[in-house]
């Protein structure tokens, strides 16, 4: 495994090219504003006919099966805006993202940032607060090699998409707060674990100025134990502007033992070359359009 050198996390952090995101107004999605319109007829409704109970009662249980349903849905927008892809300059460019999960491993992470490292390659890795703040100084590293780190939660809670308002405000605030307190600098996107977010997760983080961010393809490393398998699913079509899923952390392993992450990212690498694509952080590739359409 390739150790991290003690001197060099203290050497300044690599910049990127956007600058931290202000707070930005919430403009809620169109399904979530349909949502309050209909809540705040059903009591006036009521009052007035309240024979029509029924009738009120069966648009708002449709009203919530819908809202779950697009829970289900990582990639969808039906809640707030969502970043399936990367801007229409980075595709010019021929960028794509790579981006891990799950982690600071202390095991898994250092191997993934040799990988990168030999090629001359950035990453951004949405990392679980509680999780760097066991493990500071492998976060500085990732940073100081050039990568972004971003929100991906302080507890990633396997129940965190039924949490509300005030639950998802204090996952996002502690995980934002570790690792801006360990990097000096916040994270400027989010994924929720598992990719599942409540329909109160976008004024949260309107708020806070960070910008939802999913995948174009995933190759389900965290329980996929065949790398073939994983690597033709993040390959499959693979085009410029894609945000590519791995897992640093709590990834399977293939049937050796090896961390299905680190038994991919060598070919998935020589594939991403082979089409000429560079990957890129995600801030580097997004410059000041994502604080402008957060903000706007």
């Amino acid at each position: 495994m390739n150790e991290l050198n003690p001197v060099a996390l203290d050497q300044p952090a690599l910049q990127h090219t956007v600058p931290p995101a202000g707070p930005g107004r919430w403009h809620p999605a169109p399904l979530v504003q349909a949502s309050f319109a209909l809540h705040a007829l059903a009591l006036p409704v009521l009052l007035l006919q309240p024979g029509e109970w029924p009738w009120v009662l069966g648009a708002l249980l449709a009203n919530h099966l819908l809202l779950s349903t697009a829970v289900l849905f990582p990639r969808g927008r039906l809640l707030g805006p969502n970043m399936v892809r990367l801007p229409a300059a980075a595709v010019a460019r021929g960028e794509v993202a790579l981006t891990f999960d799950d982690g600071p491993d202390p095991q898994v992470t250092p191997q993934v940032l040799a990988l990168l490292e030999a090629r001359g390659l950035k990453a951004s890795f949405f990392c679980v607060g509680a999780k760097a703040a066991a493990h500071p100084d492998l976060l500085r590293e990732i940073v100081r090699r050039g990568h972004s780190v971003e929100n991906h939660s302080q507890r990633h809670h396997p129940a965190f998409a039924f949490f509300g308002y005030a639950g998802l405000a204090r996952e996002v605030d502690a995980a934002q707060a570790a690792i801006a307190g360990i990097t000096g600098r916040a994270p400027q996107f989010f994924r929720a674990p598992a990719g599942f977010r409540s329909p109160m997760l976008d004024p949260v983080l309107a708020r806070r100025g960070l910008h939802y961010t999913s995948w174009t393809r995933r190759g389900f490393d965290a329980v996929e134990r065949d790398p073939a398998k994983v690597l033709a699913r993040l390959t499959c079509d693979l085009a410029a502007g894609d945000v590519l899923l791995l897992h640093d952390g709590g990834a399977a392993r293939t049937r050796d033992g090896v961390p299905l992450v680190l038994a991919v990212l060598p070919a998935l690498l020589e594939r991403i070359a082979a089409h000429g694509f560079q990957p890129v952080t995600l801030p580097a590739a997004c410059g000041e359009q994502a604080v402008t359409e957060r903000a706007g």
